[in-house]
C-alpha cells in the first residue's frame, strides 16, 4: 500500500502525534498526584513483605518502572509512526502553465546580423601641396657682392685650423610597439552543436530527445518567473515577443534585446526573465563548432496569454 502525503498533511500528523504523547505524560503525571500520601503509607504497611528487597520503595503504588512495558510500547509504535510517514512524503513539481506553441513565430523576423570584427578603415590620403605665387612687390633686391682682394704671398704662411671630429650620434629609439588588438570572437547564428538548457543532464541521448528536453526546461523556467504586466492584463494585450541573446562559451547570456514588442511592458519583462538566467545560475550548455566552443545567437519568442 503507498500512502502519498503532502507537506502540510505530514506536518499535522506529527503535532498530532506529538500532542498525544505530551497528553499522555500529563495524565500519567495527574494520576500520579491525585493518590493520597497517607492512604498509599496504609496500604504499604498492611502488604505482607516476603524479602527486605520489597520494602525498598516507600510508596509501591507510585513506582513508574511498573508501566515501563507499557511506555516502551507507546514509544515503538510512535516511531514506526514517524518512519512510514517519512518513507511517504511526497514532494509535488510546482505546476508552470506553459501556452501552447509558445516557441512558434507566425513571421518571418528581420534578424540583425551577428556583429564581428571589422577591419579598420584606411587613413585617408594626404592632401595635395599648395603652390603660392609670389607677388613682385615682396622679392627683395639682393645686393651686389663685394669682392675683396684674398690673394696670398709665398712668404705668409696660413695656419689652418684642424677639421672638427665628427660627433657620433646616438642610435634612434626603437619604434613603440602596437597597441594590442581587443580579440573579438565571431558570433554564429548557425553551428554544429546548438546551445541547450540546463536540466537534461540525465537525458539519455538521442535523435531530438535532448532539443526538446532542452526547450521544455526553457519554458519552464520562462513561464514560472514571468509576470504578466499590469498594463497589458487590464487592456487584454496577448502575443509574442520576439527576444534575441548570445550564448556565451562558458554558458552565460549577454546581449539580451527585444527584436519584436507587442507593447504593455511585455518586451522589457521577457527581456528581464531571460536576464535573470545569469543570476539564478542557469548556465547553458554552450554551442559547439569544429569541436570548440563558440558563442551563439539565439532567437526566444515569449508568448503572453491571458489563462
Amino acid at each position: 500500500m503507498n500512502f502519498e502525503l503532502t507537506g502540510m498533511n505530514v506536518m499535522g500528523i506529527f503535532l498530532a502525534l506529538v500532542a498525544a504523547i505530551i497528553a499522555l505524560i500529563f495524565l500519567v503525571k495527574s494520576n500520579l498526584r491525585s493518590k493520597d500520601p497517607e492512604v498509599l503509607k496504609e496500604e504499604f504497611l498492611a502488604q505482607p513483605k516476603h524479602s527486605p528487597l520489597e520494602g525498598r520503595n516507600k510508596y509501591p503504588a507510585l513506582d513508574v518502572f511498573r508501566s515501563s512495558g507499557t511506555y516502551f510500547g507507546v514509544g515503538v509504535v510512535s516511531a514506526l509512526l514517524l518512519t512510514l510517514l517519512a518513507f511517504n512524503w511526497t514532494q509535488f513539481e510546482e505546476e508552470v502553465f506553459v501556452p501552447d506553441y509558445s516557441l512558434e513565430v507566425e513571421e518571418d523576423i528581420m534578424v540583425e546580423p551577428p556583429r564581428t570584427t571589422k577591419p579598420p578603415p584606411p587613413p585617408p590620403p594626404p592632401p595635395p601641396p599648395v603652390i603660392e605665387e609670389v607677388p613682385e612687390e615682396m622679392v627683395e633686391e639682393e645686393d651686389e657682392p663685394v669682392f675683396e682682394d684674398q690673394t696670398v704671398e709665398i712668404e705668409e704662411k696660413v695656419n689652418t685650423p684642424p677639421p672638427p671630429k665628427p660627433k657620433k650620434k646616438a642610435p634612434p629609439p626603437p619604434p613603440p610597439p602596437p597597441p594590442p588588438k581587443k580579440k573579438v570572437q565571431e558570433i554564429f547564428k548557425a553551428v554544429e552543436e546548438m546551445p541547450r538548457f540546463p536540466g537534461c543532464e540525465n537525458e539519455a541521448p538521442g535523435k531530438g530527445k535532448l532539443d526538446k528536453c532542452s526547450e521544455k526546461e526553457l519554458l519552464k523556467f520562462i513561464y514560472k518567473y514571468i509576470e504578466y504586466p499590469t498594463i497589458a492584463r487590464e487592456t487584454g494585450l496577448e502575443g509574442r515577443a520576439i527576444i534575441q541573446f548570445v550564448v556565451d562559451t562558458d554558458g552565460s547570456i549577454s546581449g539580451a534585446k527585444v527584436l519584436r514588442d507587442i507593447g504593455g511592458g511585455c518586451g522589457d519583462e521577457a527581456v528581464r526573465v531571460v536576464n535573470l538566467m545569469n543570476k539564478k545560475g542557469k548556465k547553458w550548455k554552450p554551442g559547439r563548432q569544429q569541436g570548440q566552443n563558440v558563442r551563439v545567437q539565439y532567437i526566444l519568442p515569449v508568448k503572453f496569454q491571458l489563462e
